[in-house]
């Protein structure tokens, strides 16, 4: 049963913007350790990759806040949501800490479609109960 759909489009000229004001405070805020790691690779190789990357995760990360209706409030927190890859390729939610337990005591799984163009990074996710969960 589906437990709610988050979509996002994030302006990636917006987040180039965060960065020059912010400076890596702004992808430490917004990215787990493995994403950050992830991020200063593709940015030490190609700048403009890492700046796309941090987009996705940007968007991802709105796009599952919405979809678990709490928006960026407790226990959602930027960092505790870390957007990954399967082996496949296909990227996948991981939660970390609270919002890790608050997902898992609601039988909830999530499903996430990201995508980049040169301006705009955009993600849907899906998020369903599990069948035979009670909570």
């Amino acid at each position: 049963m589906v437990y709610g759909i988050g979509t996002d489009i994030c302006d990636v000229r917006r987040i180039r913007d965060s960065l020059a004001r912010h400076g890596d405070r702004f992808a430490e805020k917004v990215l787990s350790e493995a994403e950050l790691r992830t991020w200063r690779e593709r940015t030490a190789r190609w700048p403009e990759r890492g700046l796309r990357y941090l987009a996705t995760r940007f968007s991802a990360k709105e796009a599952f806040s919405k979809a678990i209706g709490l928006g960026m409030r407790m226990p959602m927190t930027w960092r505790a949501c870390e957007v990954a890859k399967l082996p496949s390729g296909q990227p996948t939610i991981v939660l970390h800490g609270a919002l890790k337990e608050w997902f898992e005591a609601r039988g909830l799984v999530a499903h996430l479609s990201v995508t980049d163009e040169t301006d705009y990074a955009a993600s849907f996710c899906v998020v369903e109960k599990k069948t035979g969960t009670g909570a």
